[in-house]
């Protein structure tokens, strides 16, 4: 495999220097073909094999763009080549890079949808979490919401205006799925249990809470939101 190290020509950071040591990062994941051929160069065997299960161009696209950012914002961060990181997963499949096959002590998380990825980089190791989602329409919304949220969550989604019903879900959704995946244990927690702080709910930008599902931890969530997509951002309060 070569050894290439890319310029940063389809990622950038997103909000800057906001979230404590953790670095978050745009991925512009529309259809380029420059950008995706300098991906593929990025990529290890095993990622192009797994590049080769995906039927469609969409989902190929959006795997090989963000997986080559994240490869690349590693190397740099560890001043390493792009070739000598691989990644492993824990017993419950939270990922972790590993150089010369030893793990490394910077956090990281990645989500997309559509023509958007986010990234997060915990430069002090510590877990975190991301998601996003486009705001797209979805037709099931009631029953989502019957399925994901608290009683408190699904009232007040009841008595939102319909034109707000999408983003308030989706502002839900997004915290939830961030929260899950900074833990780290997979989808078994109860997320129709896991109740986003109210001050989120309402629209602050950013809220800390605790809850029994993860005892021993107080965590921040920001809201990360703008027009094209939700989104939100998990890790342990305080952020270092």
């Amino acid at each position: 495999m070569r050894s290439v190290i890319v310029e940063g020509t389809w990622w950038s950071p997103y909000q800057e220097g906001q979230y404590g040591e953790t670095l978050v990062l745009h991925v512009d994941l529309s259809a380029d073909e420059g950008n995706e051929q300098a991906a593929l160069a990025v990529l290890d065997e095993l990622e192009l094999s797994r590049l080769k299960a995906y039927l469609y161009p969409g989902p190929r696209r959006r795997f090989s763009l963000c997986r080559a950012a994240l490869r690349s914002i590693l190397a740099d961060k560890l001043g390493c080549r792009t070739d000598q990181i691989t990644f492993a997963a824990t017993e419950q499949g939270k990922p972790y890079a590993c150089l010369e096959g030893r793990p490394v002590p910077v956090g990281f998380n990645l989500s997309h949808s559509g023509n958007h990825g986010l990234i997060a980089i915990s430069t002090t190791g510590r877990p975190v979490g991301i998601d996003v989602e486009e705001r797209t329409p979805r037709r099931n919304l009631d029953e989502l919401a019957s399925t994901v949220c608290t009683p408190a969550e699904r009232a007040e989604l009841a008595s939102s205006p319909d034109h707000q019903k999408l983003d308030r879900f989706l502002r839900l959704w997004t915290a939830k799925e961030a929260i899950i995946k900074a833990f780290g244990t997979g989808h078994t927690l109860d997320v129709s249990r896991l109740q986003v702080p109210k001050p989120m709910r309402k629209g602050e930008p950013t809220a800390t809470f605790a809850t029994p599902q993860m005892p021993g931890t107080t965590w921040r969530l920001d809201n990360l939101e703008n027009q094209p997509f939700a989104a939100a951002l998990a890790q342990p309060f305080p952020p270092s």
